[in-house]
């Protein structure tokens, strides 16, 4: 929720300057994000977490997924109508653009060589950032806490049918995330920001068709955050109060608490990378690995499977591989920020 959040931070603001034709920043509360973030929150996702059923907001996750699409296809056709280099994206990536700026001491030859080389795509990079994508990429694939919700609103619940849209749903998230971070990549290559809508501002500030796919990708997460609510707040009321009744008071008190501490986080969190960083590198390896090897290794009787058995040693190599990749990459990012070399590009 915090890292859906932090998006309408970012881009709302830019969608209504767009909108308003506003060329500068200004320090009006409406182009101030955390301010809409706040309004969003309230009027739009507040009175979606307080549906009781699950199952209604399966028509704005499909809208939501609709969105994506249309971003994907958007980012597909910008890598054919981009030119590389931009001019900025040059002046960043190549230390001899002080020699470029003055085309008389520099040959043509020269220069041709020099956009060849920022618009030649790097197939394998390892650097300080590199601690921050592979906690994402992680990250990215965790659907976890929506799979028993989703089960339970099945109208005929049965373990094949949760594997089947289990399979399909990863599939095709797996090709939108791939396309689209391809197609980025390749449009601005080096030049390209940890928010990738951001570095089409380079191109163009008011460009319609980015304006467009900015408001679906905001439709999206503003769309997406309930249905992430909903099984927080379920696990929340089995922990404290289990066995209970349903009650209106205590299901509006936990979404309103949830929404008040994920707006907070939002609001004083310095970038987007550091969220996606933090989460990637502690949640999704729980999720991932550690949790499902631990829970396999003891719901499983030790009469069926013993604790030496083949699928328990490999289950808890599982659990130690999750727990390694969160050690190394906590202790990645957490030398990033002591050491205050945290830039915000990279390829993500």
């Amino acid at each position: 929720m915090s890292s859906y959040l932090y998006i309408i931070k970012s881009e709302l603001p830019l969608v209504i300057q767009a909108f308003l034709n506003l060329e500068e920043k200004t320090s009006d509360w409406y182009v101030n994000g955390n301010y809409l973030v706040i309004l969003v929150s309230v009027v739009i996702i507040l009175p979606l977490a307080l549906m009781r059923q699950l199952g209604y907001l399966g028509y704005s996750s499909g809208f939501s997924l609709s969105c994506m699409v249309f971003f994907l296809i958007a980012v597909i056709y910008k890598k054919f109508h981009v030119p590389c280099p931009l001019p900025l994206n040059f002046a960043n990536a190549t230390s001899n653009f002080s020699h470029v700026a003055v085309i008389k001491e520099e040959t043509q030859l020269q220069v041709e060589a020099e956009a060849a080389a920022f618009c030649a795509p790097s197939y394998f990079t390892l650097n300080r950032q590199t601690a921050y994508t592979i906690p994402i990429m992680a990250f990215a694939f965790v659907c976890h806490p929506e799979v028993l919700p989703i089960y339970t609103e099945l109208k005929d619940p049965t373990k094949s049918k949760m594997q089947h849209i289990s399979n399909l749903s990863i599939a095709v998230m797996y090709i939108m995330y791939f396309l689209a971070a391809l197609f980025g990549y390749l449009t601005f290559y080096d030049g390209v920001e940890s928010e990738l809508l951001h570095t089409y501002n380079k191109v163009d500030p008011f460009d319609v068709l980015i304006l467009c796919v900015r408001v679906a990708v905001l439709t999206a997460v503003t769309l997406t955050v309930p249905i992430v609510l909903f099984p927080v707040r379920r696990a929340i009321q089995q922990m404290l109060f289990p066995n209970q009744e349903f009650s209106w008071l205590r299901h509006v008190l936990i979404a309103i608490i949830l929404l008040t501490c994920i707006n907070l986080l939002v609001i004083f969190a310095p970038n987007i990378l550091g969220i996606f960083g933090v989460i990637g590198a502690t949640s999704a390896p729980c999720l991932i690995f550690i949790f499902p090897a631990i829970f396999y290794f003891r719901i499983v009787p030790t009469e069926k499977e013993p604790a030496k058995s083949t699928p328990k040693i490999l289950a808890l190599c599982f659990a130690m591989l999750g727990l390694l990749m969160m050690v190394m990459s906590l202790s990645f990012i957490v030398n990033d920020w002591v050491s205050g070399t945290n830039q915000h590009g990279g390829h993500h």
